[in-house]
């Protein structure tokens, strides 16, 4: 039953990163990309259209954690609380930058709400970024100082940053150079995500700019990817042994593998939705290697003094397990009818679609 609704939350996380994930890198895309005002209008619908749909996924993840692994996600909730509360913040600023941007025909009205909307994009998707880094590097459980515990053993408390601002700290903060580097990897993918999702939705005069701006991120996200798997080894160098005691788990990285080396023909595809299919591999690959490489652990302790949480010392009683599955499945599938629905249609590009007034 823990495997399930490990799976199920996974998958719903994916899905939301798949989708809200392409209306952060249009924010991004925005910020740096849209020079003109008709730019900037069909850009910011491409997003606006679509992301209170998509970030639909995230309040129904944190439900399912919420029923399925409750310790887990008190834990996760009381430890995170500082960086939770700005996503939060940046969460509403980028809502309402897209809503509010159109309300009057002013240009300084429109550029503040445009920044917002841009600004909050990037500063989102480095701080999902930064919050992958952190799962996988894993924290100070139980807030262990000189091998005696301050306070219960699953819980924990992270400053924005240590002062040594590294990941080999006994008492690492949320931000260090590690997860900074994860933090990068994740703006460079959702930009590249977006810009597809911009090529795919509209008209706007910058799109084949975008295809080589793609290609060249491309270049980029290679290196880094390199380069975070040495720096993760150094981090954990065990981080690699579940592919090898268990083979079939490299199906992940094959998938982000081919996403990665499949963006490269961006500028020759026929059909726009390609492009787009292989930033989504992308993403999924790499959400679903990371956890891949932790299973069956979902955080994992920087202590040797409290046991890493993972989905069988977190999870509920099987009692509570079985009636979440009921309601879950329920609410999996109007979830899935409720995207089929709004996709269908929002459906062709967008352009001439009314947003805002």
């Amino acid at each position: 039953m823990e495997i399930f609704w490990y799976s199920i939350i996974g998958i719903v996380l994916v899905v939301f990163f798949v989708l809200d994930g392409y209306d952060f890198g249009t924010g991004i895309v925005h910020l740096f990309f849209a020079k003109t005002e008709k730019d900037k209008a069909v850009i910011s619908k491409a997003a606006g259209l679509f992301w209170d749909s998509n970030e639909v996924w995230l309040v129904a993840g944190g439900g399912m954690l919420f029923m399925a692994f409750p310790t887990f996600y008190a834990s996760v909730f009381s430890g995170f609380y500082l960086p939770l509360i700005i996503v939060l913040w940046l969460i509403v600023f980028r809502a309402i930058g897209l809503e509010l941007r159109t309300q009057f025909n002013f240009s300084m009205w429109k550029t503040i709400w445009d920044k917002a909307f841009g600004v909050s994009s990037l500063l989102l998707t480095l701080f999902f970024g930064i919050a992958l880094g952190n799962i996988v590097r894993g924290v100070n459980l139980g807030g262990v100082v000189e091998g005696k515990s301050l306070y219960e053993a699953h819980f924990f408390f992270l400053p924005l940053w240590d002062s040594s601002f590294s990941p080999l700290s006994t008492t690492p903060g949320v931000i260090d150079w590690f997860t900074i580097i994860i933090g990068i990897i994740a703006v460079v993918t959702l930009t590249i995500h977006g810009a597809n999702w911009v090529i795919l939705k509209t008209n706007a005069s910058i799109n084949e700019k975008l295809k080589k701006i793609v290609f060249k991120l491309n270049i980029v996200l290679i290196i880094l990817t390199v380069f975070s798997l040495i720096v993760w080894l150094q981090v954990n160098p065990k981080a690699l042994n579940n592919f090898a005691d268990k083979p079939y788990l490299i199906v992940f990285p094959i998938v982000y593998l081919i996403g990665l080396f499949g963006l490269f023909g961006v500028q020759k595809f026929k059909k726009e939705s390609t492009a787009l299919l292989f930033s989504t591999l992308l993403i999924v690959g790499g959400i679903t290697s990371s956890l891949a490489s932790m299973f069956p652990v979902l955080l994992p302790a920087t202590n040797t003094v409290n046991p890493s949480l993972d989905i069988y010392n977190t999870a509920a009683s099987e009692y509570g397990l079985s009636v979440a599955m009921s309601w879950g499945i329920l609410g999996f599938i109007l979830l899935f009818v409720y995207m089929i629905i709004q996709k269908r249609l929002m459906g062709g590009k967008i352009d001439a679609m009314d947003y805002g007034h």
